[in-house]
């Protein structure tokens, strides 16, 4: 009499989890989490200054000058009477518009003048001599000169800084189109009739996303550090605006008086600009192929 041998099925074997990306496992990282909540308190200061501040950052008061932290005065007041709390805190704002304004129009105008340079090769030998010519002058300099002829304001401040940076974002287009014009998906467009502003557009513009990402970073921190420092040598925005350089330069003459009228805005500065940085430095290992082979 034979016996049946009962089989039991095997166990489908349990999925393998996906492995995580390389932008996924640098934002994870520990410095990275620290520069975004950095920045996250930063942005969330300047959002809700209205808030939080404690009385009118402009607000002249002789009677309450250069006096010490106390219930009334969180970090004490400056020269003026003025709440150096309020002061620090709406000159985020400043700073953050500064940095965002300059990022966004510098990146906007160079992606328009790199694409046109790195196809066109007559457009390349005109505008590349002019943004060598830019790049020539230092980018304060310039900056004090614009705002020196221009006046100063905010609006003012945002040209000056943009103006500078836009021949690096220029030559950064121009040699990603100059790396992908010749690839055969392009001479493959360009041989079905494709339009050319189609072939800008849908072909060549995507490549320069990742580069421009990361070198929006860069701009953005510095901006904010050419701002402070027209502002605190009194060629930035006005001196009632609040801003972290106005209110360095205010109070570098009682530093040894009370030393926190330079260091509350140097430090929150320090941050939000190393913070950028950091963060920069981990989109660029994430975004570039080479680097990020070896996360």
């Amino acid at each position: 009499m034979s016996t049946l041998c009962s089989t039991t099925p095997a166990e489908p074997a349990a999925p393998r989890s996906a492995p995580s990306s390389p932008l996924r496992r640098t934002l994870r990282s520990t410095p990275v989490l620290i520069a975004l909540a950095v920045l996250a308190v930063v942005v969330l200061m300047a959002l809700f200054a209205p808030w939080l501040h404690t009385s009118d950052p402009v607000q002249i008061d002789p009677s309450q000058r250069l006096r010490s932290p106390s219930a009334a005065h969180w970090l004490g007041t400056d020269a003026y009477g003025r709440d150096v709390y309020s002061r620090v805190i709406y000159g985020a704002r400043v700073s953050l518009t500064v940095g965002l304004g300059v990022a966004a129009f510098s990146v906007l105008v160079g992606l328009a003048i790199g694409v046109l340079a790195g196809y066109f090769r007559w457009v390349d030998a005109i505008v590349m001599r002019v943004m060598d010519g830019l790049m020539a002058i230092p980018g304060v300099l310039l900056a004090i000169a614009l705002v020196a002829l221009s006046g100063s304001s905010l609006l003012t401040v945002l040209i000056a800084i943009t103006i500078p940076e836009v021949p690096r974002v220029v030559r950064l287009v121009r040699s990603v189109i100059l790396g992908v014009r010749n690839e055969p998906y392009v001479e493959a467009a360009i041989s079905l009739g494709t339009p050319t502003l189609t072939l800008l557009i849908r072909h060549l513009v995507p490549n320069t996303v990742a580069p421009l990402i990361v070198q929006g970073t860069y701009i953005f921190a510095s901006a904010i550090i050419t701002e402070a420092i027209l502002s605190f040598l009194g060629a930035g925005v006005p001196p009632e605006v609040s801003s972290w350089g106005n209110i360095m330069a205010e109070g570098r003459s009682y530093f040894q008086l009370i030393p926190g009228l330079v260091l509350y805005p140097g430090i929150l500065l320090s941050l939000t600009v190393l913070s950028v940085n950091v963060l920069g430095d981990a989109m660029r290992d994430a975004l570039d192929p080479r680097m990020a082979r070896r996360l």
